[in-house]
């Protein structure tokens, strides 16, 4: 037989991806969450976690205990809830967009932690996203509707892009009159081969075959770019402070960003908590996200 609190301990470890920010979640030692999954592998007399260069991976006998386990830390939680339906706590593990992340959710965290002192959030705002439907997260915003089973899935907000510049790119060079121009520009875009949703083909809207000269897989890595004076991109609008606008009556490109959460963990305190703070925070930054009258 094992001891539950070790199954707690390789859960955070497969979901952390390493024993130290497991241990770090947890707040133990590296040592102590190495100890305590080794034990469960011993009870279990199965290996459940390798190492690789990219961190601890999970085993086929591993990946299986890990959904049982989330289940049944699901209807742990689901009891305590019968007991404090209303405490808000705990960990709220969510997914986004790095761009929206960065710029949007990151500078509104301390208000929440300030509003929700009993809560913990973690934020994987990266390209690419986790999924909540694999229990990698417990919220994920994606720019298209998960298709996944025992998901709760909902619009967030919708957002625009348009083509930016730095006001010294377009003192060095005259700005584009029509998207043809933008074959004389410098453009600045993803790589093609690592763009992971087709919503982030943006080039192919502005103008058929247009390719980026610059490219980087980050979206914050191309705003960089392009206040650095590097060329003109498209950028979400709600990056674009302190950059010009170009082409503003031929581009604007409108996108929108959408919720999900596991029908499992749906309806917990914490979720309502966190799902409510997301939609008041988007609806105050309304005007930064949909500047512009849309062209639908």
């Amino acid at each position: 037989m094992f001891d539950w609190d070790d199954m707690r301990v390789f859960i955070a470890a497969a979901r952390a991806g390493s024993l130290a920010a497991a241990g770090q979640r947890l707040g133990v030692d590296t040592t102590t969450v190495g100890r305590r999954i080794a034990r469960l592998e011993s009870a279990l007399k199965s290996t459940l976690l390798t190492r690789s260069p990219g961190g601890l991976q999970l085993t086929s006998i591993g990946a299986q205990l890990l959904q049982i386990a989330l289940d049944a830390e699901t209807v742990m939680e689901s009891a305590a809830r019968v007991t404090q339906p209303d405490v808000v706590a705990g960990t709220v593990r969510i997914s986004t967009a790095e761009g929206f992340g960065g710029v949007v959710l990151a500078p509104a965290l301390p208000d929440l932690s300030r509003l929700r002192p009993g809560l913990r959030i973690e934020l994987a705002a990266q390209t690419g996203f986790l999924s909540p439907s694999r229990r990698e997260v417990d919220m994920a915003i994606t720019l298209s509707a998960p298709e996944a089973g025992r998901l709760i899935v909902e619009p967030l907000t919708a957002y625009q892009l348009a083509l930016y510049a730095a006001p010294d790119y377009l003192a060095r060079n005259p700005a584009p009159e029509t998207v043809e121009d933008l074959r004389r520009h410098v453009v600045v875009s993803y790589v093609d081969d690592l763009i992971y949703t087709s919503e982030l083909r943006y080039l192919d809207e502005v103008l058929p075959n247009l390719a980026p000269t610059l490219a980087s897989s980050s979206i914050q890595a191309q705003r960089a770019i392009i206040a650095a004076g590097g060329g003109v991109g498209v950028l979400p609008c709600f990056m674009a402070e302190g950059l010009t606008r170009v082409l503003a009556s031929e581009v604007l490109i409108e996108r929108r960003f959408w919720l999900s959460t596991h029908a499992d963990v749906h309806d917990t305190a914490r979720i309502r908590a966190v799902r409510r703070w997301l939609v008041e925070l988007v609806a105050s930054r309304r005007s930064a996200l949909v500047p512009w009258p849309s062209t639908a």
